[in-house]
């Protein structure tokens, strides 16, 4: 494995149990910082693995959506997942992996493994120009206007994940249709930390019009929101009364790219 310089992982005071809330945002990182290889003898990052996760709930219980591994250095197949990996990731010195963009301020794991964790974003976008929608859930754990999207389940391919994942959380089947790939890049999730993060392939359907959405799964409401830009669309989901998921920002704009070149 690649080593990297390792961080000094102490972990800053949370809780009385040394833990802090999982929707924490961490440490301040500086920008000339972040980067993995810049000395930082006293980062000290914040714990933000939640009560399930923790060595000793685990040794108990492992929940149907996580490893059961308490630690990076309890996985065995880590050269596999390096090769899987979506985005490149490295390791410091004792083999845990590190996040592909630098520090996050934050250390534990609240996803269902440690290292990237891969995410499928299905894009739908109806109509064209002026009358160009674009589809959105309302996340039920975090209340804020999303594309709908999970994670990819074990053994499953992402164009397998976008479908299913569509399927499930708006009630739209879109099977048969061949979408663009957009990209496949690290997400700035709101779980994300040093040693655990989202990797998302994100893919574009596009539609002549506007069909029947509805909510399901881990979406509180699914609907259509104009799309002629991003500030557009931002307008629309505010007037709504919600908020547009930021890690999503990254993937609309980059899907209103790809629309205004092929326009």
């Amino acid at each position: 494995m690649n080593e990297t310089p390792r961080s000094a992982d102490v972990v800053a005071p949370g809780g009385s149990d040394g833990y802090a809330p999982v929707d924490h945002p961490g440490v301040p990182v500086p920008q000339d910082r972040r980067c993995w290889s810049v000395s930082w003898p006293g980062y000290a990052p914040v714990n933000i693995t939640p009560p399930e996760l923790r060595p000793p709930a685990l040794a108990q219980h492992v929940p149907n959506w996580a490893e059961g591994h308490a630690t990076p250095d309890l996985v065995r197949d880590w050269e596999q997942r390096q090769a899987d990996a979506l985005v490149p990731f490295e390791f410091d010195e004792r083999g845990w992996p590190l996040h592909p963009h630098g520090r996050t301020g934050r250390s534990g794991r609240n996803l269902g493994k440690w290292g990237e964790n891969q995410a499928a974003d299905p894009i739908v976008v109806a109509g064209t120009g002026e009358r160009r929608w674009v589809l959105l859930i309302t996340r039920d754990d975090i209340g804020v206007a999303a594309i709908s999207g999970g994670m990819v389940d074990p053994g499953e391919t992402a164009p397998a994940a976008l479908l299913r994942e569509l399927l499930e959380e708006t009630g739209i089947d879109l099977t048969g249709q061949q979408p663009a790939i957009l990209g496949r890049q690290v997400v700035d999730d709101w779980r994300n930390t040093d040693h655990a993060w989202v990797a998302s392939t994100s893919a574009l359907y596009q539609l002549p019009g506007r069909v029947t959405a509805t909510a399901g799964d881990d979406a509180a409401d699914a609907g259509w929101f104009p799309f002629g830009s991003l500030a557009q669309l931002t307008a629309a989901v505010t007037a709504a009364g919600r908020t547009l998921y930021s890690a999503h920002r990254p993937l609309l704009q980059c899907a209103l790219e790809y629309l205004n070149q092929q326009s």
